[in-house]
Formats: structure tokens, sequence, C-alpha cells
């Protein structure tokens, strides 16, 4: 008699402990009556019917998914590596087990076609320069693929893009050239305004021969300051020109 009624306690006890589950904040509990979907409960303290009722566990955080290295032929004809990472997240348990044998593969699935398939259409100069757009791009389409599982992708970030060697070369001479290119731009830049001060110079010069009489005084005074031994003192040529007409050779002194 004793050895009945602990058998009997013992197997109400293991079907307690079957009929009780704890779930987490972040966790829901998708519910199989007689293999029939009645919905999603939880958090907290969830009675189930033993043998009768199944439950499967899912978690509403956010999923940072690894997409691995993928070989993509640009729109260029230039092949490359690119990896990227995705963030989801399940917003509707029930058709994240029900619609989808597998929610995280599928989602690994669809994120690594969809990278070769955007980039594939992408010319090499834009998926450098625009990442920002093509993140975005990359996250509708994701997205739209994966809203009837009940899965929303928030974000999708291109991590990587591994260049060819040949092409890594060809994009540093590019980079030398045009720096080359700004250099020499810059140097005829400043040639160009050199000479139009100087051209400004002549004409206020022109209008007002006195300013050259000064222009020689200053210099006289530069050349002083360096503690020079020869001091070159510049003479006007309007000084000496009448004594060059009138002592030309043939003339008698």
């Amino acid at each position: 008699m004793e050895l009945s009624l602990s058998l009997l306690l013992l197997l109400g006890l293991v079907i307690l402990s079957s009929a009780i589950r704890i779930l987490r904040e972040y966790e829901r509990a998708v519910v199989f009556r007689l293999g029939r979907l009645i919905g999603a409960k939880g958090p907290g303290l969830v009675l189930l019917i033993p043998l009768i009722d199944r439950m499967v566990r899912v978690s509403l955080r956010v999923v940072t998914l690894d997409v691995p290295p993928q070989d993509v032929i640009t729109r260029d004809n230039v092949s490359i590596k690119v990896s990227a990472v995705v963030y989801f997240r399940v917003i509707d348990p029930a058709r994240a087990v029900v619609e989808v044998e597998n929610y995280l593969f599928a989602t690994s699935q669809i994120a690594q076609t969809t990278l070769r398939s955007i980039l594939g259409q992408s010319e090499l100069d834009e998926l450098l320069a625009e990442r920002e757009k093509i993140n975005k791009e990359l996250q509708k389409i994701i997205d739209s693929h994966t809203a009837p599982w009940g899965v929303k992708v928030t974000a999708v970030e291109v991590k990587q893009v591994d260049l060819p060697l040949e092409m890594q070369r060809a994009m540093a001479k590019q980079a030398e050239a045009e720096r080359e290119r700004r250099s020499k731009i810059i140097h005829a830049e400043g040639e160009y305004q050199a000479a139009q001060r100087l051209a400004e110079a002549a004409r206020i010069i022109e209008e007002h021969p006195t300013a050259l009489q000064l222009r020689f005084l200053q210099t006289l005074s530069d050349v002083a300051s360096e503690k020079n031994s020869t001091t070159i003192f510049p003479v006007p040529i309007d000084l000496i020109a009448p004594f060059l007409r009138k002592y030309k050779p043939g003339n008698d002194l």
C-alpha cells in the first residue's frame, strides 16, 4: 500500500513538472495542443496539459548573424570577397515556428543570396563610396523576405571588402596619380595668382613711377639689414640717360 502511494506521488510530481514551464522576460512559448497551434504564451509561469500540449521556446532578443565571406563579381567585372553582419529579431513567435522550419538558418541563407545579388549589380567604386546606401537596400530586401516568417531585420552592415592584390596595386597607382594631378593644379594656380599680382604691381608702378624708387629704397634697406659687406645701390636709368645720349661713340668728349 505504501509502495503504491509512493509510486502515485512520484508519478504526480513527474506530471506536474512536465505541466509547468517558467519563461524569462525575453522568451515566448509557442504551444501546440494535439498538433494544433493554440498561440504564444509567456513570459512567466505557463501551464501545459501533460501528454497533450507541446511547447516550442522562442527568444525575442536581437540576433547577430555573421554572414561569411561571399565571392561576388561586381557590375564592372571585379572579383571580390564581401562579408556582412545582419541584426534581426523575432516579432511573431507563432509564425517563426509555423511558417519556416528553422528561421535562423533561413535568414542566414536569404542574407547570403541577397548579398551576392545586390553587390553584383553595383560597381566597385559605388560599393566603396556608397556603403550606407547599399546597407539600407540590403536591409530592405532581406526584411521583405523574412517578414512572412515573423522575423524583423533591423540592420545590415557590409563588414569587409577584400580586393584582389592586382586591384589594390591599381587603386594605389590611381590614388598616387590623383594626388600628383592635384599638386600640379595647386602649383599652377599659385603661379597664375602670383602672375596676376605682379601684373597689378607693374600697372601701379607704371602709373606712379615714384613707387619704383620707394621699392629700390626698400630693397636697399633689406640688403643692409643682412650685415653684408657689399651694398648694391640701384641707379635709375633716367638719371644717366642724358649722359649716355651726349657721349655716344664717335662724339667728342
